[in-house]
């Protein structure tokens, strides 16, 4: 089985960082993405989504030290479904981001003063240790270069 999202939006909210009992750090947010198209009469239409995101262990405070409400990010993770039993009995279900990987995609003008930046989340483990360099992965110099339309672009 083959899970993998990679979404490019705007955060909706500022980070919440909390640690868990382990002492790992954890880090909720929201990104908004959307999606520009043309429907059947011709008229140019939009699609906004909006999905959860949580970050885990040194990504989580990268996470909380660098962004807020309106930067722009590339989440690269796992879709997780949550379901749970609201107040009055009823079902509830919604789709999430756990993130592996961020990249911070704001200019060095803006607000935070910080370039584009890759940060790779350590593997899970109870006990955080340092991440093992990981082969062929890029680096924040290395920029891949990709074919993309600017009508494809989410933003």
């Amino acid at each position: 089985m083959f899970n993998k999202v990679i979404l490019v939006g705007n955060l909706t909210r500022d980070c919440e960082l909390r640690y868990l009992p382990s002492g790992s750090a954890v880090c909720t947010t929201g990104i908004a993405t959307n999606r520009k198209f043309k429907n059947q009469m011709g008229e140019q239409k939009e699609e906004v989504c909006f999905v959860d995101i949580t970050f885990f262990g040194r990504t989580a405070e990268i996470a909380n030290q660098y962004l807020a409400r309106g930067k722009k990010v590339l989440v690269e993770g796992r879709l997780k479904l949550d379901q749970w039993t609201d107040q009055n009995g009823g079902k509830r279900s919604k789709h999430s981001i756990i993130a592996d990987n961020l990249q911070m995609l704001d200019s060095k003008n803006s607000n935070s003063g910080e370039n584009s930046s890759n940060y790779n989340a350590p593997p899970k483990q109870d006990n955080y240790s340092h991440p093992k360099p990981q082969a062929n992965k890029p680096t924040s110099n290395e920029i891949p270069s990709i074919d993309i339309d600017e009508d494809e672009i989410p933003f």
